[in-house]
C-alpha cells in the first residue's frame, strides 16, 4: 500500500460473534471500521455516504435445498455491493458456501470462505486495498 492514511472498511454481518471476530481482525490490521452494519438499510446508508476504501459483505448461502438465500436479516446484500462498485469501492464477500453461488455479475469478486483463517483474511484485504492510498499492517 502507498501513503500513510488509515484504511476505512465497511463490513456487513448479521451474526454478532462473526461480526466481533471480523472487527477484531480489521482493528488488528490498523483499519478503521465503518459499521459494522447488521441490516441492509444500514449498509445502504453507509455505502452511499461513508468514506471508505473497501467493503466486506456477509454472503449467507443456501438455507433450503434448491433456494439460494443471499441475505442479511432476510434481505439481499447485492444492492449494497452494486452501489459500492458504482463508487469504485472494492467488495469482498464472506460465505460458508462456494463463490459459484454468486450471480454472474459478481463472479470473480474476492470471496472469503467461512470459516477463514486470519492469514487468508489479511491476504484478501491487502489485495483489495492494493490500489488504495491507505495502509494496513499485517499482524
Amino acid at each position: 500500500m502507498r501513503g500513510n492514511t488509515i484504511c476505512r472498511v465497511l463490513f456487513v454481518e448479521d451474526e454478532p460473534l462473526v461480526a466481533m471476530m471480523i472487527e477484531d481482525m480489521l482493528i488488528d490490521l490498523g483499519v478503521e471500521v465503518v459499521g459494522p452494519a447488521s441490516r441492509v438499510d444500514q449498509a445502504l446508508a453507509l455505502a452511499r455516504e461513508a468514506d471508505m476504501e473497501a467493503a466486506l459483505e456477509d454472503f449467507p448461502a443456501y438455507r433450503q435445498a434448491d433456494v439460494l438465500d443471499i441475505n442479511v436479516g432476510g434481505q439481499s446484500t447485492y444492492e449494497v455491493a452494486d452501489l459500492l462498485r458504482q463508487r469504485g469501492v472494492p467488495v469482498i464477500f464472506a460465505t460458508g458456501y462456494g463463490s459459484s453461488a454468486l450471480p454472474e455479475r459478481f463472479r470473480g469478486t474476492p470471496t472469503l470462505h467461512k470459516p477463514f483463517e486470519r492469514s487468508r483474511f489479511e491476504e484478501v484485504m491487502q489485495a483489495a486495498l492494493a490500489e488504495s492510498p491507505c495502509e494496513i499492517s499485517a499482524a
